[in-house]
């Protein structure tokens, strides 16, 4: 048994040209992922951007959601320690 090409176990290419081969390659193989999921036409640059300013202000709203729940959470409880204050001093008359 010959290790040759005859066998089709060994080719030998040239370095440019094995690189060529491998970059046609994976431009294939994107190509057809892109396909796959549907973004292969002339708007798929739009789509990402525009799903990419939907995530951005998904990030922007989550973000102020809890800076929110905080801020509320913080005045609370100061209205709770000031109420307590404001008892303890019997500022509001008679108190219990």
């Amino acid at each position: 048994m010959s290790d040759g090409p005859e066998d089709g176990r060994l080719v030998r290419l040239p370095r440019a040209e094995l690189e060529r081969l491998l970059s046609q390659a994976a431009n294939r193989g994107a190509r057809q992922a892109l396909r796959d999921i549907g973004l292969d036409n002339g708007e798929a640059r739009e789509d990402i951007r525009d799903l990419r300013s939907l995530l951005d202000s998904l990030r922007l709203a989550k973000r102020t959601a809890v800076q929110t729940t905080v801020r509320l959470i913080t005045a609370g409880i100061l209205l709770a320690l000031m109420a307590g204050i404001a008892i303890k001093l019997k500022l509001f008359g008679n108190g219990p």
